[in-house]
């Protein structure tokens, strides 16, 4: 790796802004908060495919646009497939000298509606053809812009419009997936470690293939909690190990600071009710009498994950 990829601090991140004044986002949305340091590490020359989300619905007062590069919105099943075909029509102008100087990046920003459920099987051909573009999921755990629907990425027991009582499926783990397509490189990320999230977003950058970065997007609408506290629930996540920090090249594993030792035990993870509490979707959690049992099979859950990504880890 790259010595100037290793660590970043924020002030040494550019100036530009790929989010201009003007997003339609709700206060505190984790949407262009990430999109800001995804500008930073991509720079201009860059191209954004998009499907239905919030961060489409968001992006201005038509005709102008929030974002200060080219945006090409496509269908909701649609980003794997479109994304490729944008990367390879750009090499092929590049070849018959159509095009000069370096190639754009080409990357998605797609919601874990667009990436679990109903994009999952073009981006995983995508993934199998190592087309080259990087797929970023911001994974708000819910289809957050048509309802607060529940999505794979949905975590037990919270509630959403379609499961009020509480989901009751464990959510899918789509970049443990992505890592066992052995795919170039694939990362997750969290709004409250931007220098981490920006030196993935520049590894991927410098890597050819196909790349999947996914970041943990708290939605204060959609998980009930203030607009200010995105970033505080982003800490809890990964303090408490209900998100693990990881990334992976052609399938080798590594574990990320703070998740390592929080997996190996040096450092004590922060208690997984303190990250629940602050969620209203997690209310009827905290109120219910099998409160214990809920959150003493949910730490079991975390435990298993943190053991088996060590274990995947060595191999």
């Amino acid at each position: 790796m790259n010595e100037a990829i290793k660590s970043v601090k924020l002030a040494d991140m550019p100036d530009y802004e790929l989010v201009k004044s003007g997003t339609g986002g709700c206060a505190g949305c984790p949407s262009p908060m990430g999109l800001r340091i995804v500008g930073k590490a991509l720079g201009p020359n860059s191209i954004m495919v998009m499907t239905p989300s919030c961060a489409v619905a968001s992006i201005g007062v038509m005709p102008k646009s929030c974002y200060d590069v080219p945006v090409l919105n496509v269908c909701f099943a649609s980003a794997g497939a479109s994304a490729a075909g944008v990367s390879m029509s750009l090499d092929a102008q590049l070849k018959s000298g159509e095009l000069t100087g370096e190639k754009p990046t080409v990357f998605t920003w797609v919601g874990d509606g667009g990436t679990y459920d109903i994009g999952f099987q073009g981006i995983s051909a995508a993934a199998e053809r190592n087309d080259d573009f990087i797929h970023f999921c911001y994974n708000n755990e819910a289809y957050s812009n048509t309802g607060v629907q529940r999505s794979g990425a949905t975590p037990k027991y919270a509630t959403t419009t379609t499961t009020p009582a509480g989901k009751s499926a464990q959510k899918k783990n789509v970049p443990l997936l992505m890592l066992e397509q052995r795919v170039a490189y694939v990362a997750t990320a969290s709004l409250a470690y931007p220098q981490d999230f920006y030196r993935k977003v520049m590894k991927a950058k410098s890597i050819k293939g196909f790349k999947y970065i996914e970041l943990h997007a708290p939605c204060g609408p959609g998980w009930k909690f203030a607009s200010s506290d995105t970033v505080t629930l982003g800490r809890l996540a990964v303090k408490s190990g209900a998100w693990l920090l990881w990334e992976g090249e052609h399938g080798k594993l590594t574990l990320n600071t703070p998740t390592k030792p929080l997996a190996e035990g040096k450092m004590p993870l922060t208690e997984l009710e303190d990250y629940l509490k602050a969620q209203g979707r997690f209310s009827h959690v905290m109120k219910s009498p099998q409160k214990d049992a809920v959150i003493d099979e949910m730490k079991a859950e975390i435990r298993r994950e943190m053991d088996f990504m060590l274990g995947r880890e060595k191999l």
